[in-house]
């Protein structure tokens, strides 16, 4: 495990050592008082609280021995009042060293919370294949919060006999009912993207899915409401994406040759999941070029609606032209994640997915 010291700033490191200095100083200059005390005990707490254990048994060592030549030179050792002065002193270093074991024992906790999560994460949320077929791919998950690795966003890509298939949605709702959604929305996708035929029909059974996983878990899932997602599918070979947006920000396309940057919207857009309840049709997918070097990015409203100083909204048209074009799908969503916090300049209100797919020529045949 890395030592806490390496977590924070030199000057914060020698911190206690500053503060035994100041109080030694100060009890030298006045000794009948010890007005330096509350310096020293402070050094050995936050010795504690900083460093590792090694550094906070010199830091305590350093406070005792420091007593000891004071109470010497002034003649109290031996007296009550020295007794006093070196008990004081020596609880203070206790105090640090029990300090920092506590803490020691629960960052060692908060580790094995984290290895956890992130195994959480990986079997929820894999990365998807890195090419498939024509397309490279990209993708990230950038929590809200600092430590949080999973929420309510979610994305998937998966190679079908229909062709390339992907999806990324975001569950209404935040904690474990939201994890809880998305583990299921995956779970179903997974199982139908190659069985259904075409984008609708896939959305039906997602639908399904949610459907009968949410009378079994009762509130978990039915407190979410829908789920906004996208479901996009390129055939090998094809020119075009099929788009079936339901109730999902645009993606965006990039053109990787001039820079250019719109936003595909939806001419019908599909309720959410979650809401076939209503009884309304979904419509037909819509259709969009995809050419060679272009590229397709699938964002969540964390990246939409990420706001500024002055609460602009992030629109990625604006913001992602001036800094392309792109060499492909990593480039793009690094690019843009630093957009986005330059955009905010601090911690954002909501969880953003992203997912990136570049259309490569599909290789020449080779003659037998």
């Amino acid at each position: 495990m890395t030592p806490m010291s390496a977590q924070w700033p030199r000057y914060v490191r020698v911190a206690p050592w500053l503060l035994i200095v100041g109080g030694l100083v100060w009890n030298a200059l006045e000794p009948a008082d010890y007005w330096g005390d509350p310096l020293l005990a402070a050094a050995a707490v936050l010795a504690g609280a900083l460093l590792p254990l090694r550094d906070v048994i010199a830091v305590g060592a350093a406070n005792i021995v420091g007593i000891l030549v004071l109470t010497t030179r002034d003649g109290s050792l031996g007296t009550r009042a020295g007794w006093l002065e070196l008990a004081n002193t020596l609880f203070a270093a206790l105090l640090g060293v029990w300090l920092n074991r506590l803490l020691a024992r629960h960052g060692r906790r908060l580790a094995t919370v984290r290895s956890v999560a992130e195994a959480a994460q990986q079997a929820v949320l894999p990365d998807p294949p890195e090419r498939v077929g024509e397309l490279s791919v990209a993708a990230c998950y950038r929590a809200a919060q600092t430590e949080a690795l999973i929420g309510g966003d979610a994305y998937a890509l998966q190679d079908t006999p229909y062709g390339v298939r992907m999806l990324i949605a975001d569950v209404r709702g935040k904690g474990l009912p939201a994890v809880a959604a998305v583990s299921v929305l995956l779970g179903a996708f997974r199982e139908n993207a190659s069985r259904e035929a075409d984008l609708v029909g896939l959305a039906d059974a997602l639908e399904g899915s949610l459907g009968r996983e949410s009378a079994h878990r009762g509130e978990e899932l039915r407190m979410e409401g829908f789920i906004t997602a996208l479901l996009v599918e390129f055939a090998p070979g094809s020119a075009e994406l099929r788009v079936l947006n339901c109730g999902h920000p645009g993606p965006y396309l990039l053109d990787g040759a001039d820079g250019g940057v719109r936003r595909l919207d939806a001419s019908d857009p599909a309720l959410p999941l979650g809401m076939g309840a209503l009884g309304l049709s979904r419509p037909v997918p819509d259709v969009w070029p995809f050419a060679p070097g272009h590229t397709l990015l699938l964002v969540t409203d964390g990246v939409t609606e990420a706001r500024d100083g002055g609460g602009t909204f992030y629109d990625p048209v604006t913001g992602l032209a001036p800094l392309g074009p792109f060499r492909g799908p990593h480039d793009a969503l690094d690019a843009l994640v630093r957009d986005v916090e330059r955009w905010t300049g601090g911690p954002r209100d909501d969880d953003m997915a992203l997912l990136a797919v570049t259309r490569h020529r599909a290789p020449a045949a080779t003659g037998p």
